[in-house]
């Protein structure tokens, strides 16, 4: 009887082994066997394994640039912020000294490195058409950051016929990436949008100093019958306020395709200046309160990691 049951219990320890040999892992030997799934049961299926996410590539964008060229017009010599019919570019909120405007150099660099690390290369008065020029002075200076504010003049004629082209201004604005890049091909360029016209005339046009100096001629095609709120004039400042809008898109698509370009997102634009943030000399340009706030927005969007 011992005998025949420790031939049993051989025969059935190596008839469990052959089984294992072709199950999961995990059987051993003198175990039963794992059961096998029944007629028309549907298989379990294996455990899924989550993809593992793509490494996210490194940002090329520093948000701590230690020299800043700007380009561009008035704006950026702060033209009437602080005198009247002049520029005054110790208050520019790209480049000045002023620490009542805390411009972007002075946020970046510190009031040491400004004068000798920072360079205004704007015009009062340029338009799109300048700024390959522009660019290339600034590319010569090898800036870690170019600022760009730029476009306002090509809206601001004195009738909207003689507004700048869009297909122009597109040009134009590559032609000084482009240039920007032959000379200075890894400056970072932050790109400011075009400011709202059509909130600068209803926000000045209130003010009877205000239309008395829009007379002079300033920015005809927005500014000029200030007062005239008939079918006429609403569409000749939609007109000018749409040329506006496709120049922003110009810059915004341009600046896309350059990954070390960065375009406001419509803030300047989007800013509403109020009366003691313009100029109160012309009711148009920025205030020395007018640049503090462009210098704020520009740091916010440079520094955003």
């Amino acid at each position: 009887m011992r005998g025949r049951r420790r031939i049993r219990t051989a025969v059935a320890t190596a008839t469990a082994a052959l089984l294992c040999a072709g199950a999961l892992s995990g059987c051993t030997a003198g175990e039963p066997a794992a059961k096998a799934p029944e007629a028309g049961a549907t298989p379990k299926a294996a455990p899924r394994t989550a993809p593992k996410a793509a490494p996210k590539p490194a940002s090329l964008w520093d948000v701590s640039p230690s020299s800043v060229a700007a380009v561009g017009d008035s704006v950026t010599r702060a033209f009437d912020a602080c005198a009247v019919l002049a520029d005054c570019p110790e208050s520019s909120w790209a480049t000045g000294t002023d620490t009542s405007v805390n411009s972007l150099a002075l946020r970046l660099l510190g009031p040491e490195k400004v004068a000798t690390r920072s360079w205004n290369l704007a015009r009062t008065g340029a338009r799109m058409a300048e700024l390959p020029e522009q660019m290339a002075v600034a590319a010569a200076e090898r800036p870690e950051l170019v600022t760009v504010m730029m476009g306002a003049n090509d809206a601001c004629r004195a009738t909207p016929d003689l507004m700048t082209p869009v297909a122009d201004f597109r040009a134009h604005f590559e032609t000084a990436l482009a240039r920007l890049r032959k000379g200075a091909p890894k400056a970072q360029v932050y790109v400011a949008s075009v400011p709202s016209l059509m909130h600068l005339w209803s926000t000045g046009r209130v003010s009877p100093r205000g239309l008395e100096v829009w007379k002079l001629g300033i920015c005809g095609a927005m500014l000029s019958d200030a007062e005239d709120l008939s079918a006429a004039a609403e569409r000749r400042r939609t007109e000018v306020q749409d040329r506006v809008v496709a120049y922003n898109r110009v810059l915004s698509e341009v600046c896309a395709k350059d990954e070390r370009c960065r375009y406001d997102g419509g803030a300047v634009f989007g800013f509403r200046f109020d009366s003691g943030q313009l100029s109160p000399w012309d009711f148009f340009h920025p205030s020395r309160d007018g640049q503090a706030r462009l210098a704020e927005l520009a740091y916010r969007r440079i520094t955003k990691e």
